[in-house]
């Protein structure tokens, strides 16, 4: 197996702490561990070396970054590609000041039912090719567009092909043509059933706000019989108004708890206390024109933070983690150190993975490069598409 030195890095963001020296300049850069005038061995799938570029052992090839930053590659851990059909219309209603409620779910339903294996398969692969065009390493993919036992099934087998993170997400929202009673039966039974031996994860959406998603005993109901089943939680919750999602999270001990868009000081008390990551997903807030979460709360109060995309057809169709950035920094009180961990390492936390948003040997030499000579451009340029995934 080939070995490639990558040298001449102008800044390198490890994310490991035993590189911290002290010295950080700006807020979080402590956490980010950066190295200057460095580089790196990569062994096959792996990260070899990692040190200053005047000490690199040799190696079969060089690949010269001529004063590049490189970062560990995003890791998006909450995504929705398994999907057809548009929703633009909604987009532009909320922008004239329609509200968001979950129910628009079902005109996304109705088009993936419809579409065929191959077109499914070649409508996520576009998806994954997008996000690891702009730096993004690992994604977790979701089923729940097709609330059936054989159309969740189709997703997560699809999925599957993509990522080794698949989460079951039957309990999406209620099917409008469903009673509630028998489809929370469903998703415990004969759909987990079906779904169990091709997911690692199972998620609700806990929004006793919404008329179509779980109110508290259903999730903790549902969230019960995934795990009997094997599966490991993770939770939607909060997205539009304060409920019980977050102390059920930390209840199931949860690898994350998403959206977090609405939470009481009960809440941020219990995620500060817990192993469970607090997962943002700011281009949703920027699709349904709700308020930001603060990451800054959650930050001081010692809670972990992860960003991701939540690319789905209908609050947020992009896959762009340097645009989630950009939105954490300017509008969720993050510093740009901070957000990069969180849209990297704290992707990983969110995932209970420890060989990837990190540069340090041993890792998996997952990684991304800036056509720029700092990580700070990643939100000081918004919309440019200054980061790519670095193969080497």
């Amino acid at each position: 197996m080939s070995t490639t030195l990558v040298t001449n890095i102008g800044e390198l963001v490890t994310n490991d702490p035993a590189r911290n020296v002290g010295g950080a300049a700006l807020r979080g850069e402590e956490r980010i561990a950066l190295l200057r005038d460095a580089a790196l061995v990569i062994d096959g799938e792996h990260i070899a070396w990692v040190g200053a570029a005047s000490d690199a052992p040799d190696a079969d090839r060089c690949l010269d970054m001529e004063g590049a930053a490189v970062i560990p590659a995003f890791v998006d851990s909450h995504n929705h590609l398994v999907f057809d059909g548009d929703r633009s219309a909604e987009f532009a209603a909320r922008m004239t000041g329609e509200a968001y409620d979950g129910g628009g779910i079902a005109n996304t339903v109705r088009p993936t039912r419809q579409a065929s294996d191959e077109r499914l398969r070649e409508l996520v692969a576009a998806r994954v090719e997008q996000a690891r065009a702009q730096g993004t390493g690992l994604v977790e993919i979701k089923s729940g567009y097709g609330l059936s036992v054989d159309d969740e099934a189709r997703a997560l087998r699809i999925a599957g092909e993509f990522t080794d993170e698949v989460t079951y997400l039957g309990a999406h929202v209620v099917p409008s043509d469903t009673d509630r009673r028998e489809y929370v039966d469903l998703v415990t039974g004969a759909m987990l059933e079906a779904c169990a031996p091709l997911a690692r994860w199972i998620d609700v959406f806990c929004e006793p706000h919404s008329a179509h998603a779980f109110d508290g005993d259903e999730t903790r109901e549902i969230l019960g019989a995934g795990v009997a089943a094997g599966l490991m939680p993770r939770l939607h919750a909060g997205q539009l108004g304060e409920g019980p999602g977050v102390q059920l999270a930390v209840e199931f001990d949860a690898a994350s708890v998403d959206h977090c868009t609405f939470l009481s000081t009960e809440d941020v008390a219990a995620l500060a206390g817990s192993s469970t990551v607090a997962t943002l997903l700011p281009g949703v807030e920027f699709s349904t024109r709700q308020p930001f979460p603060s990451g800054r709360d959650l930050l001081d109060a010692g809670v972990e933070v992860a960003l991701a995309t939540d690319c789905n057809p209908g609050t947020c169709f992009s896959n762009s983690m340097p645009f989630m950035i950009a939105l954490a920094v300017r509008e969720m009180g993050m510093t740009p150190a901070e957000a990069l961990w969180a849209a990297t390492a704290g992707g990983a936390a969110a995932l209970r993975r420890d060989d990837v948003g990190v540069i340090r040997v041993g890792a998996r030499a997952d990684l991304a490069m800036l056509d720029a000579p700092s990580y700070l451009h990643i939100a000081y340029r918004p919309g440019v598409p200054i980061v790519s995934s670095l193969a080497a």
